[in-house]
């Protein structure tokens, strides 16, 4: 209701001369309206007609169906997410991918970061340690959370 104030105020400012009727069923069919409006989430369903399979901007790849129900059943309650079931002290979440990972690829140790550019670091730390490492002064982008190839 401020907002739509705000908007009667400017509008008065840049020459209106009539105000709305505030007391009127039109008025309250516009708040009701505009209420219900800011129910909806921010986020909503897109179809992706862009050509990219992986789009970073319409949220990257679809969810199964049975990830999505695994995700929501987990999310209903508490979990083990920090917490050793067998030691019953903190645990770490890492532990849960760290075991997954290894069994598909046989790896030794595995390890999930949360973004692209946390992996090509830890990848330049593992494979080029002590080394020089030229990087394309095109790839040198801030993405998020302000990060930057060093």
């Amino acid at each position: 209701m401020r907002e739509h104030l705000a908007r009667v105020r400017r509008s008065l400012g840049n020459g209106l001369t009539e105000l709305p009727d505030f007391h009127g069923p039109q008025y309250a069919a516009l708040m009701r309206a505009e209420l219900l409006e800011r129910r909806l989430p921010s986020l909503r369903r897109a179809i992706n007609a862009t050509g990219i399979v992986l789009h970073t901007n319409l949220g990257r790849a679809p969810l199964a169906d049975e990830v999505v129900e695994a995700m929501e059943a987990a999310a209903r309650g508490y979990s083990n997410l920090e917490f050793d079931l067998e030691t019953g002290e903190r645990g770490s979440r890492q532990d849960h991918v760290e075991s997954l990972l290894c069994r598909i690829t046989g790896a030794e140790a595995a390890l999930a970061v949360n973004n692209c550019a946390a992996a090509v670091m830890l990848a330049l730390e593992s494979f080029a340690a002590g080394c020089e490492v030229i990087v394309s002064r095109g790839e040198l982008v801030e993405i998020g959370g302000s990060f930057r190839m060093p």
